[in-house]
């Protein structure tokens, strides 16, 4: 039932922009470490080509994607359709992150909405885009975008954003560095 592309098809392109949700998969290279798997939303996935996307990751209570890309560069990207019909598609490639310091920032930051709290860029090059049927998955009903964390932010300012972000996001639960470590004090 699965197939394989050799790249992100218009067809899939459609699929992928009428999903409100899809989660990224990632791990360390210690057997030991922890596998991180994280849902996604707010509108924040971008195709930039047939073999690169790009996410703008937000600010949350860990950044074990970005210490996982640091690492080794492993990424999956996983989309279900909860309506029909139905589909689960997944992107596995190589990934890193762009920071706002970076000087590509602009140019892919571009290409995004302005959402508060945005802490990183997530870019990926897709090696393999598989899809299967996903008869397994159940239907569910679209409500709208939780508005939770953009508030957060939005409350805490800018610089109470970055000040969470060096306490928080700078160091993996596996104690990997992040490209945000580099601007630890001490």
């Amino acid at each position: 039932m699965a197939k394989l592309f050799n790249s992100i098809t218009e067809e899939l392109q459609e699929f992928i922009a009428a999903q409100n949700l899809f989660f990224v998969g990632t791990a360390p290279l210690s057997p030991t470490g922890h596998v991180n798997l994280s849902p996604k939303g707010l509108n924040c996935l971008r195709i930039l080509s047939p073999h690169r996307v790009a996410y703008l990751d937000l600010t949350g209570s860990g950044n074990e994607t970005s210490a996982h890309l640091q690492e080794n560069g492993r990424i999956t990207f996983m989309f279900c359709a909860f309506t029909e019909p139905p589909r689960i598609l997944r992107l596995y490639g190589k990934g890193y992150v762009i920071l706002p310091s970076y000087p590509e920032w602009e140019s892919v930051y571009s290409v995004f909405p302005q959402i508060p709290g945005t802490r990183q860029i997530i870019v990926a090059d897709i090696e393999i885009v598989q899809s299967s049927c996903g008869f397994g998955v159940p239907l569910y009903e679209y409500q709208g975008q939780r508005q939770t964390l953009v508030n957060w932010a939005s409350q805490k300012g800018e610089k109470g954003v970055r000040e969470y972000q060096q306490q928080k996001n700078s160091i993996s639960i596996d104690g990997l560095p992040t490209p945000l470590s580099q601007f630890s004090e001490g």
